[in-house]
């Protein structure tokens, strides 16, 4: 076990980075490459947690931790790379209805997650001690060690989180969403510290309904980011009026109710973010965004290399006054 990561009080500012999905593991690898371990902690939604085959499975965390191992699949930005299938389709001959796909690497981690889950650990404790052995010096924490489950409401009725991604797709209309839990649950210990101590808090370029609205919605949070008196850093996920990846557009379009943007992602984080980076696609949204009360930095926010990772976490330091 990384004690030394688990301790509340193992730092004196540095970066909250909150992060899910592949957008937000890219910068999240970015800040890892220029920043000290004791200068980042990683706060990763756990509202898309779920049951499969009798294990605890994280698909964010799993991601976030892959992607700063150097062990995520490049093709597809999730998942091991050059992993097999074989436990799958053993699952599916054995009549398992196993629409949610994992390697078999995949399956390794969730048992041995869900070994330590049951033998008391909490999910910040596993997910540190899981990720520290795959070689990730950086802290990787979970939003909480409660139970929070994203729930989607659809014209097709209610569903989970991994139902409407995974099983249909992304395809239902998305009217409304839900944390179920979220009331009574509670930032982690290493969340908590990291917000009373930052330099700097970012939002990394992750679906702000599906993946950081579940992280804002754990009572305090919201609160604590707002009420923070350090720059607080949106990194806009939509570039030229699309989604990088996932269903982010479709969702500002069925439930925001306005055209996806970079201007529409400034509006939703309005009143508790004060610094905001958008791509050089989207310029001509720059006053409007600043006539909001954002500091703006317009660059290159598409992350497809490395090199990208690494000077686009450079710029939002370097945008936040964090020395790197």
């Amino acid at each position: 076990m990384p004690e030394s990561k688990l301790s509340d009080n193992r730092r004196a500012g540095g970066v909250l980075a909150l992060a899910g999905g592949v957008g937000g593991a890219k910068l999240a690898v970015g800040l890892a490459e220029i920043l000290e371990p004791d200068a980042l902690t990683v706060v990763v939604n756990t509202g898309d947690d779920e049951t499969f085959y009798g294990l605890h499975v994280s698909p964010d965390i799993d991601t976030v931790t892959y992607s700063m191992a150097g062990l995520a699949n490049p093709e597809t930005g999730w998942g091991f790379a050059g992993d097999t299938f074989n436990a799958l389709e053993t699952l599916k001959t054995l009549g398992a209805d196993a629409w949610f796909g994992l390697g078999d690497h995949d399956l390794a981690l969730h048992l041995r997650r869900s070994e330590l889950l049951r033998s008391g650990m909490t999910l910040s404790e596993v997910t540190l001690d899981l990720a520290d052995k795959m070689g990730v010096q950086h802290p990787i924490v979970p939003m909480s060690d409660q139970p929070v489950r994203t729930i989607i409401e659809s014209g097709d009725g209610e569903m989970s989180f991994q139902e409407y991604f995974v099983h249909r797709r992304s395809e239902p209309e998305v009217t409304g969403l839900r944390f179920d839990g979220a009331d009574s649950a509670s930032p982690s210990p290493a969340f908590k510290a990291a917000l009373g101590s930052a330099d700097a808090i970012v939002f990394c370029p992750s679906n702000p309904f599906l993946s950081v609205d579940p992280i804002l919605a754990v009572p305090g949070v919201r609160r604590l980011v707002a009420a923070a008196l350090v720059p607080v850093v949106v990194v806009s996920p939509i570039i030229g009026g699309r989604a990088v990846k996932g269903p982010a557009a479709r969702i500002f379009e069925t439930l925001a109710h306005k055209p996806p943007s970079a201007l529409a992602v400034a509006e939703h984080y309005s009143g508790i973010a004060t610094h905001f980076v958008m791509d050089n696609e989207d310029e001509s949204s720059r006053q409007a965004v600043e006539a909001l009360g954002y500091q703006v930095l317009v660059t290159e926010t598409l992350m497809t290399t490395n090199k990208h990772k690494i000077d686009l976490a450079a710029a939002v330091c370097d945008m936040a006054g964090v020395s790197v």
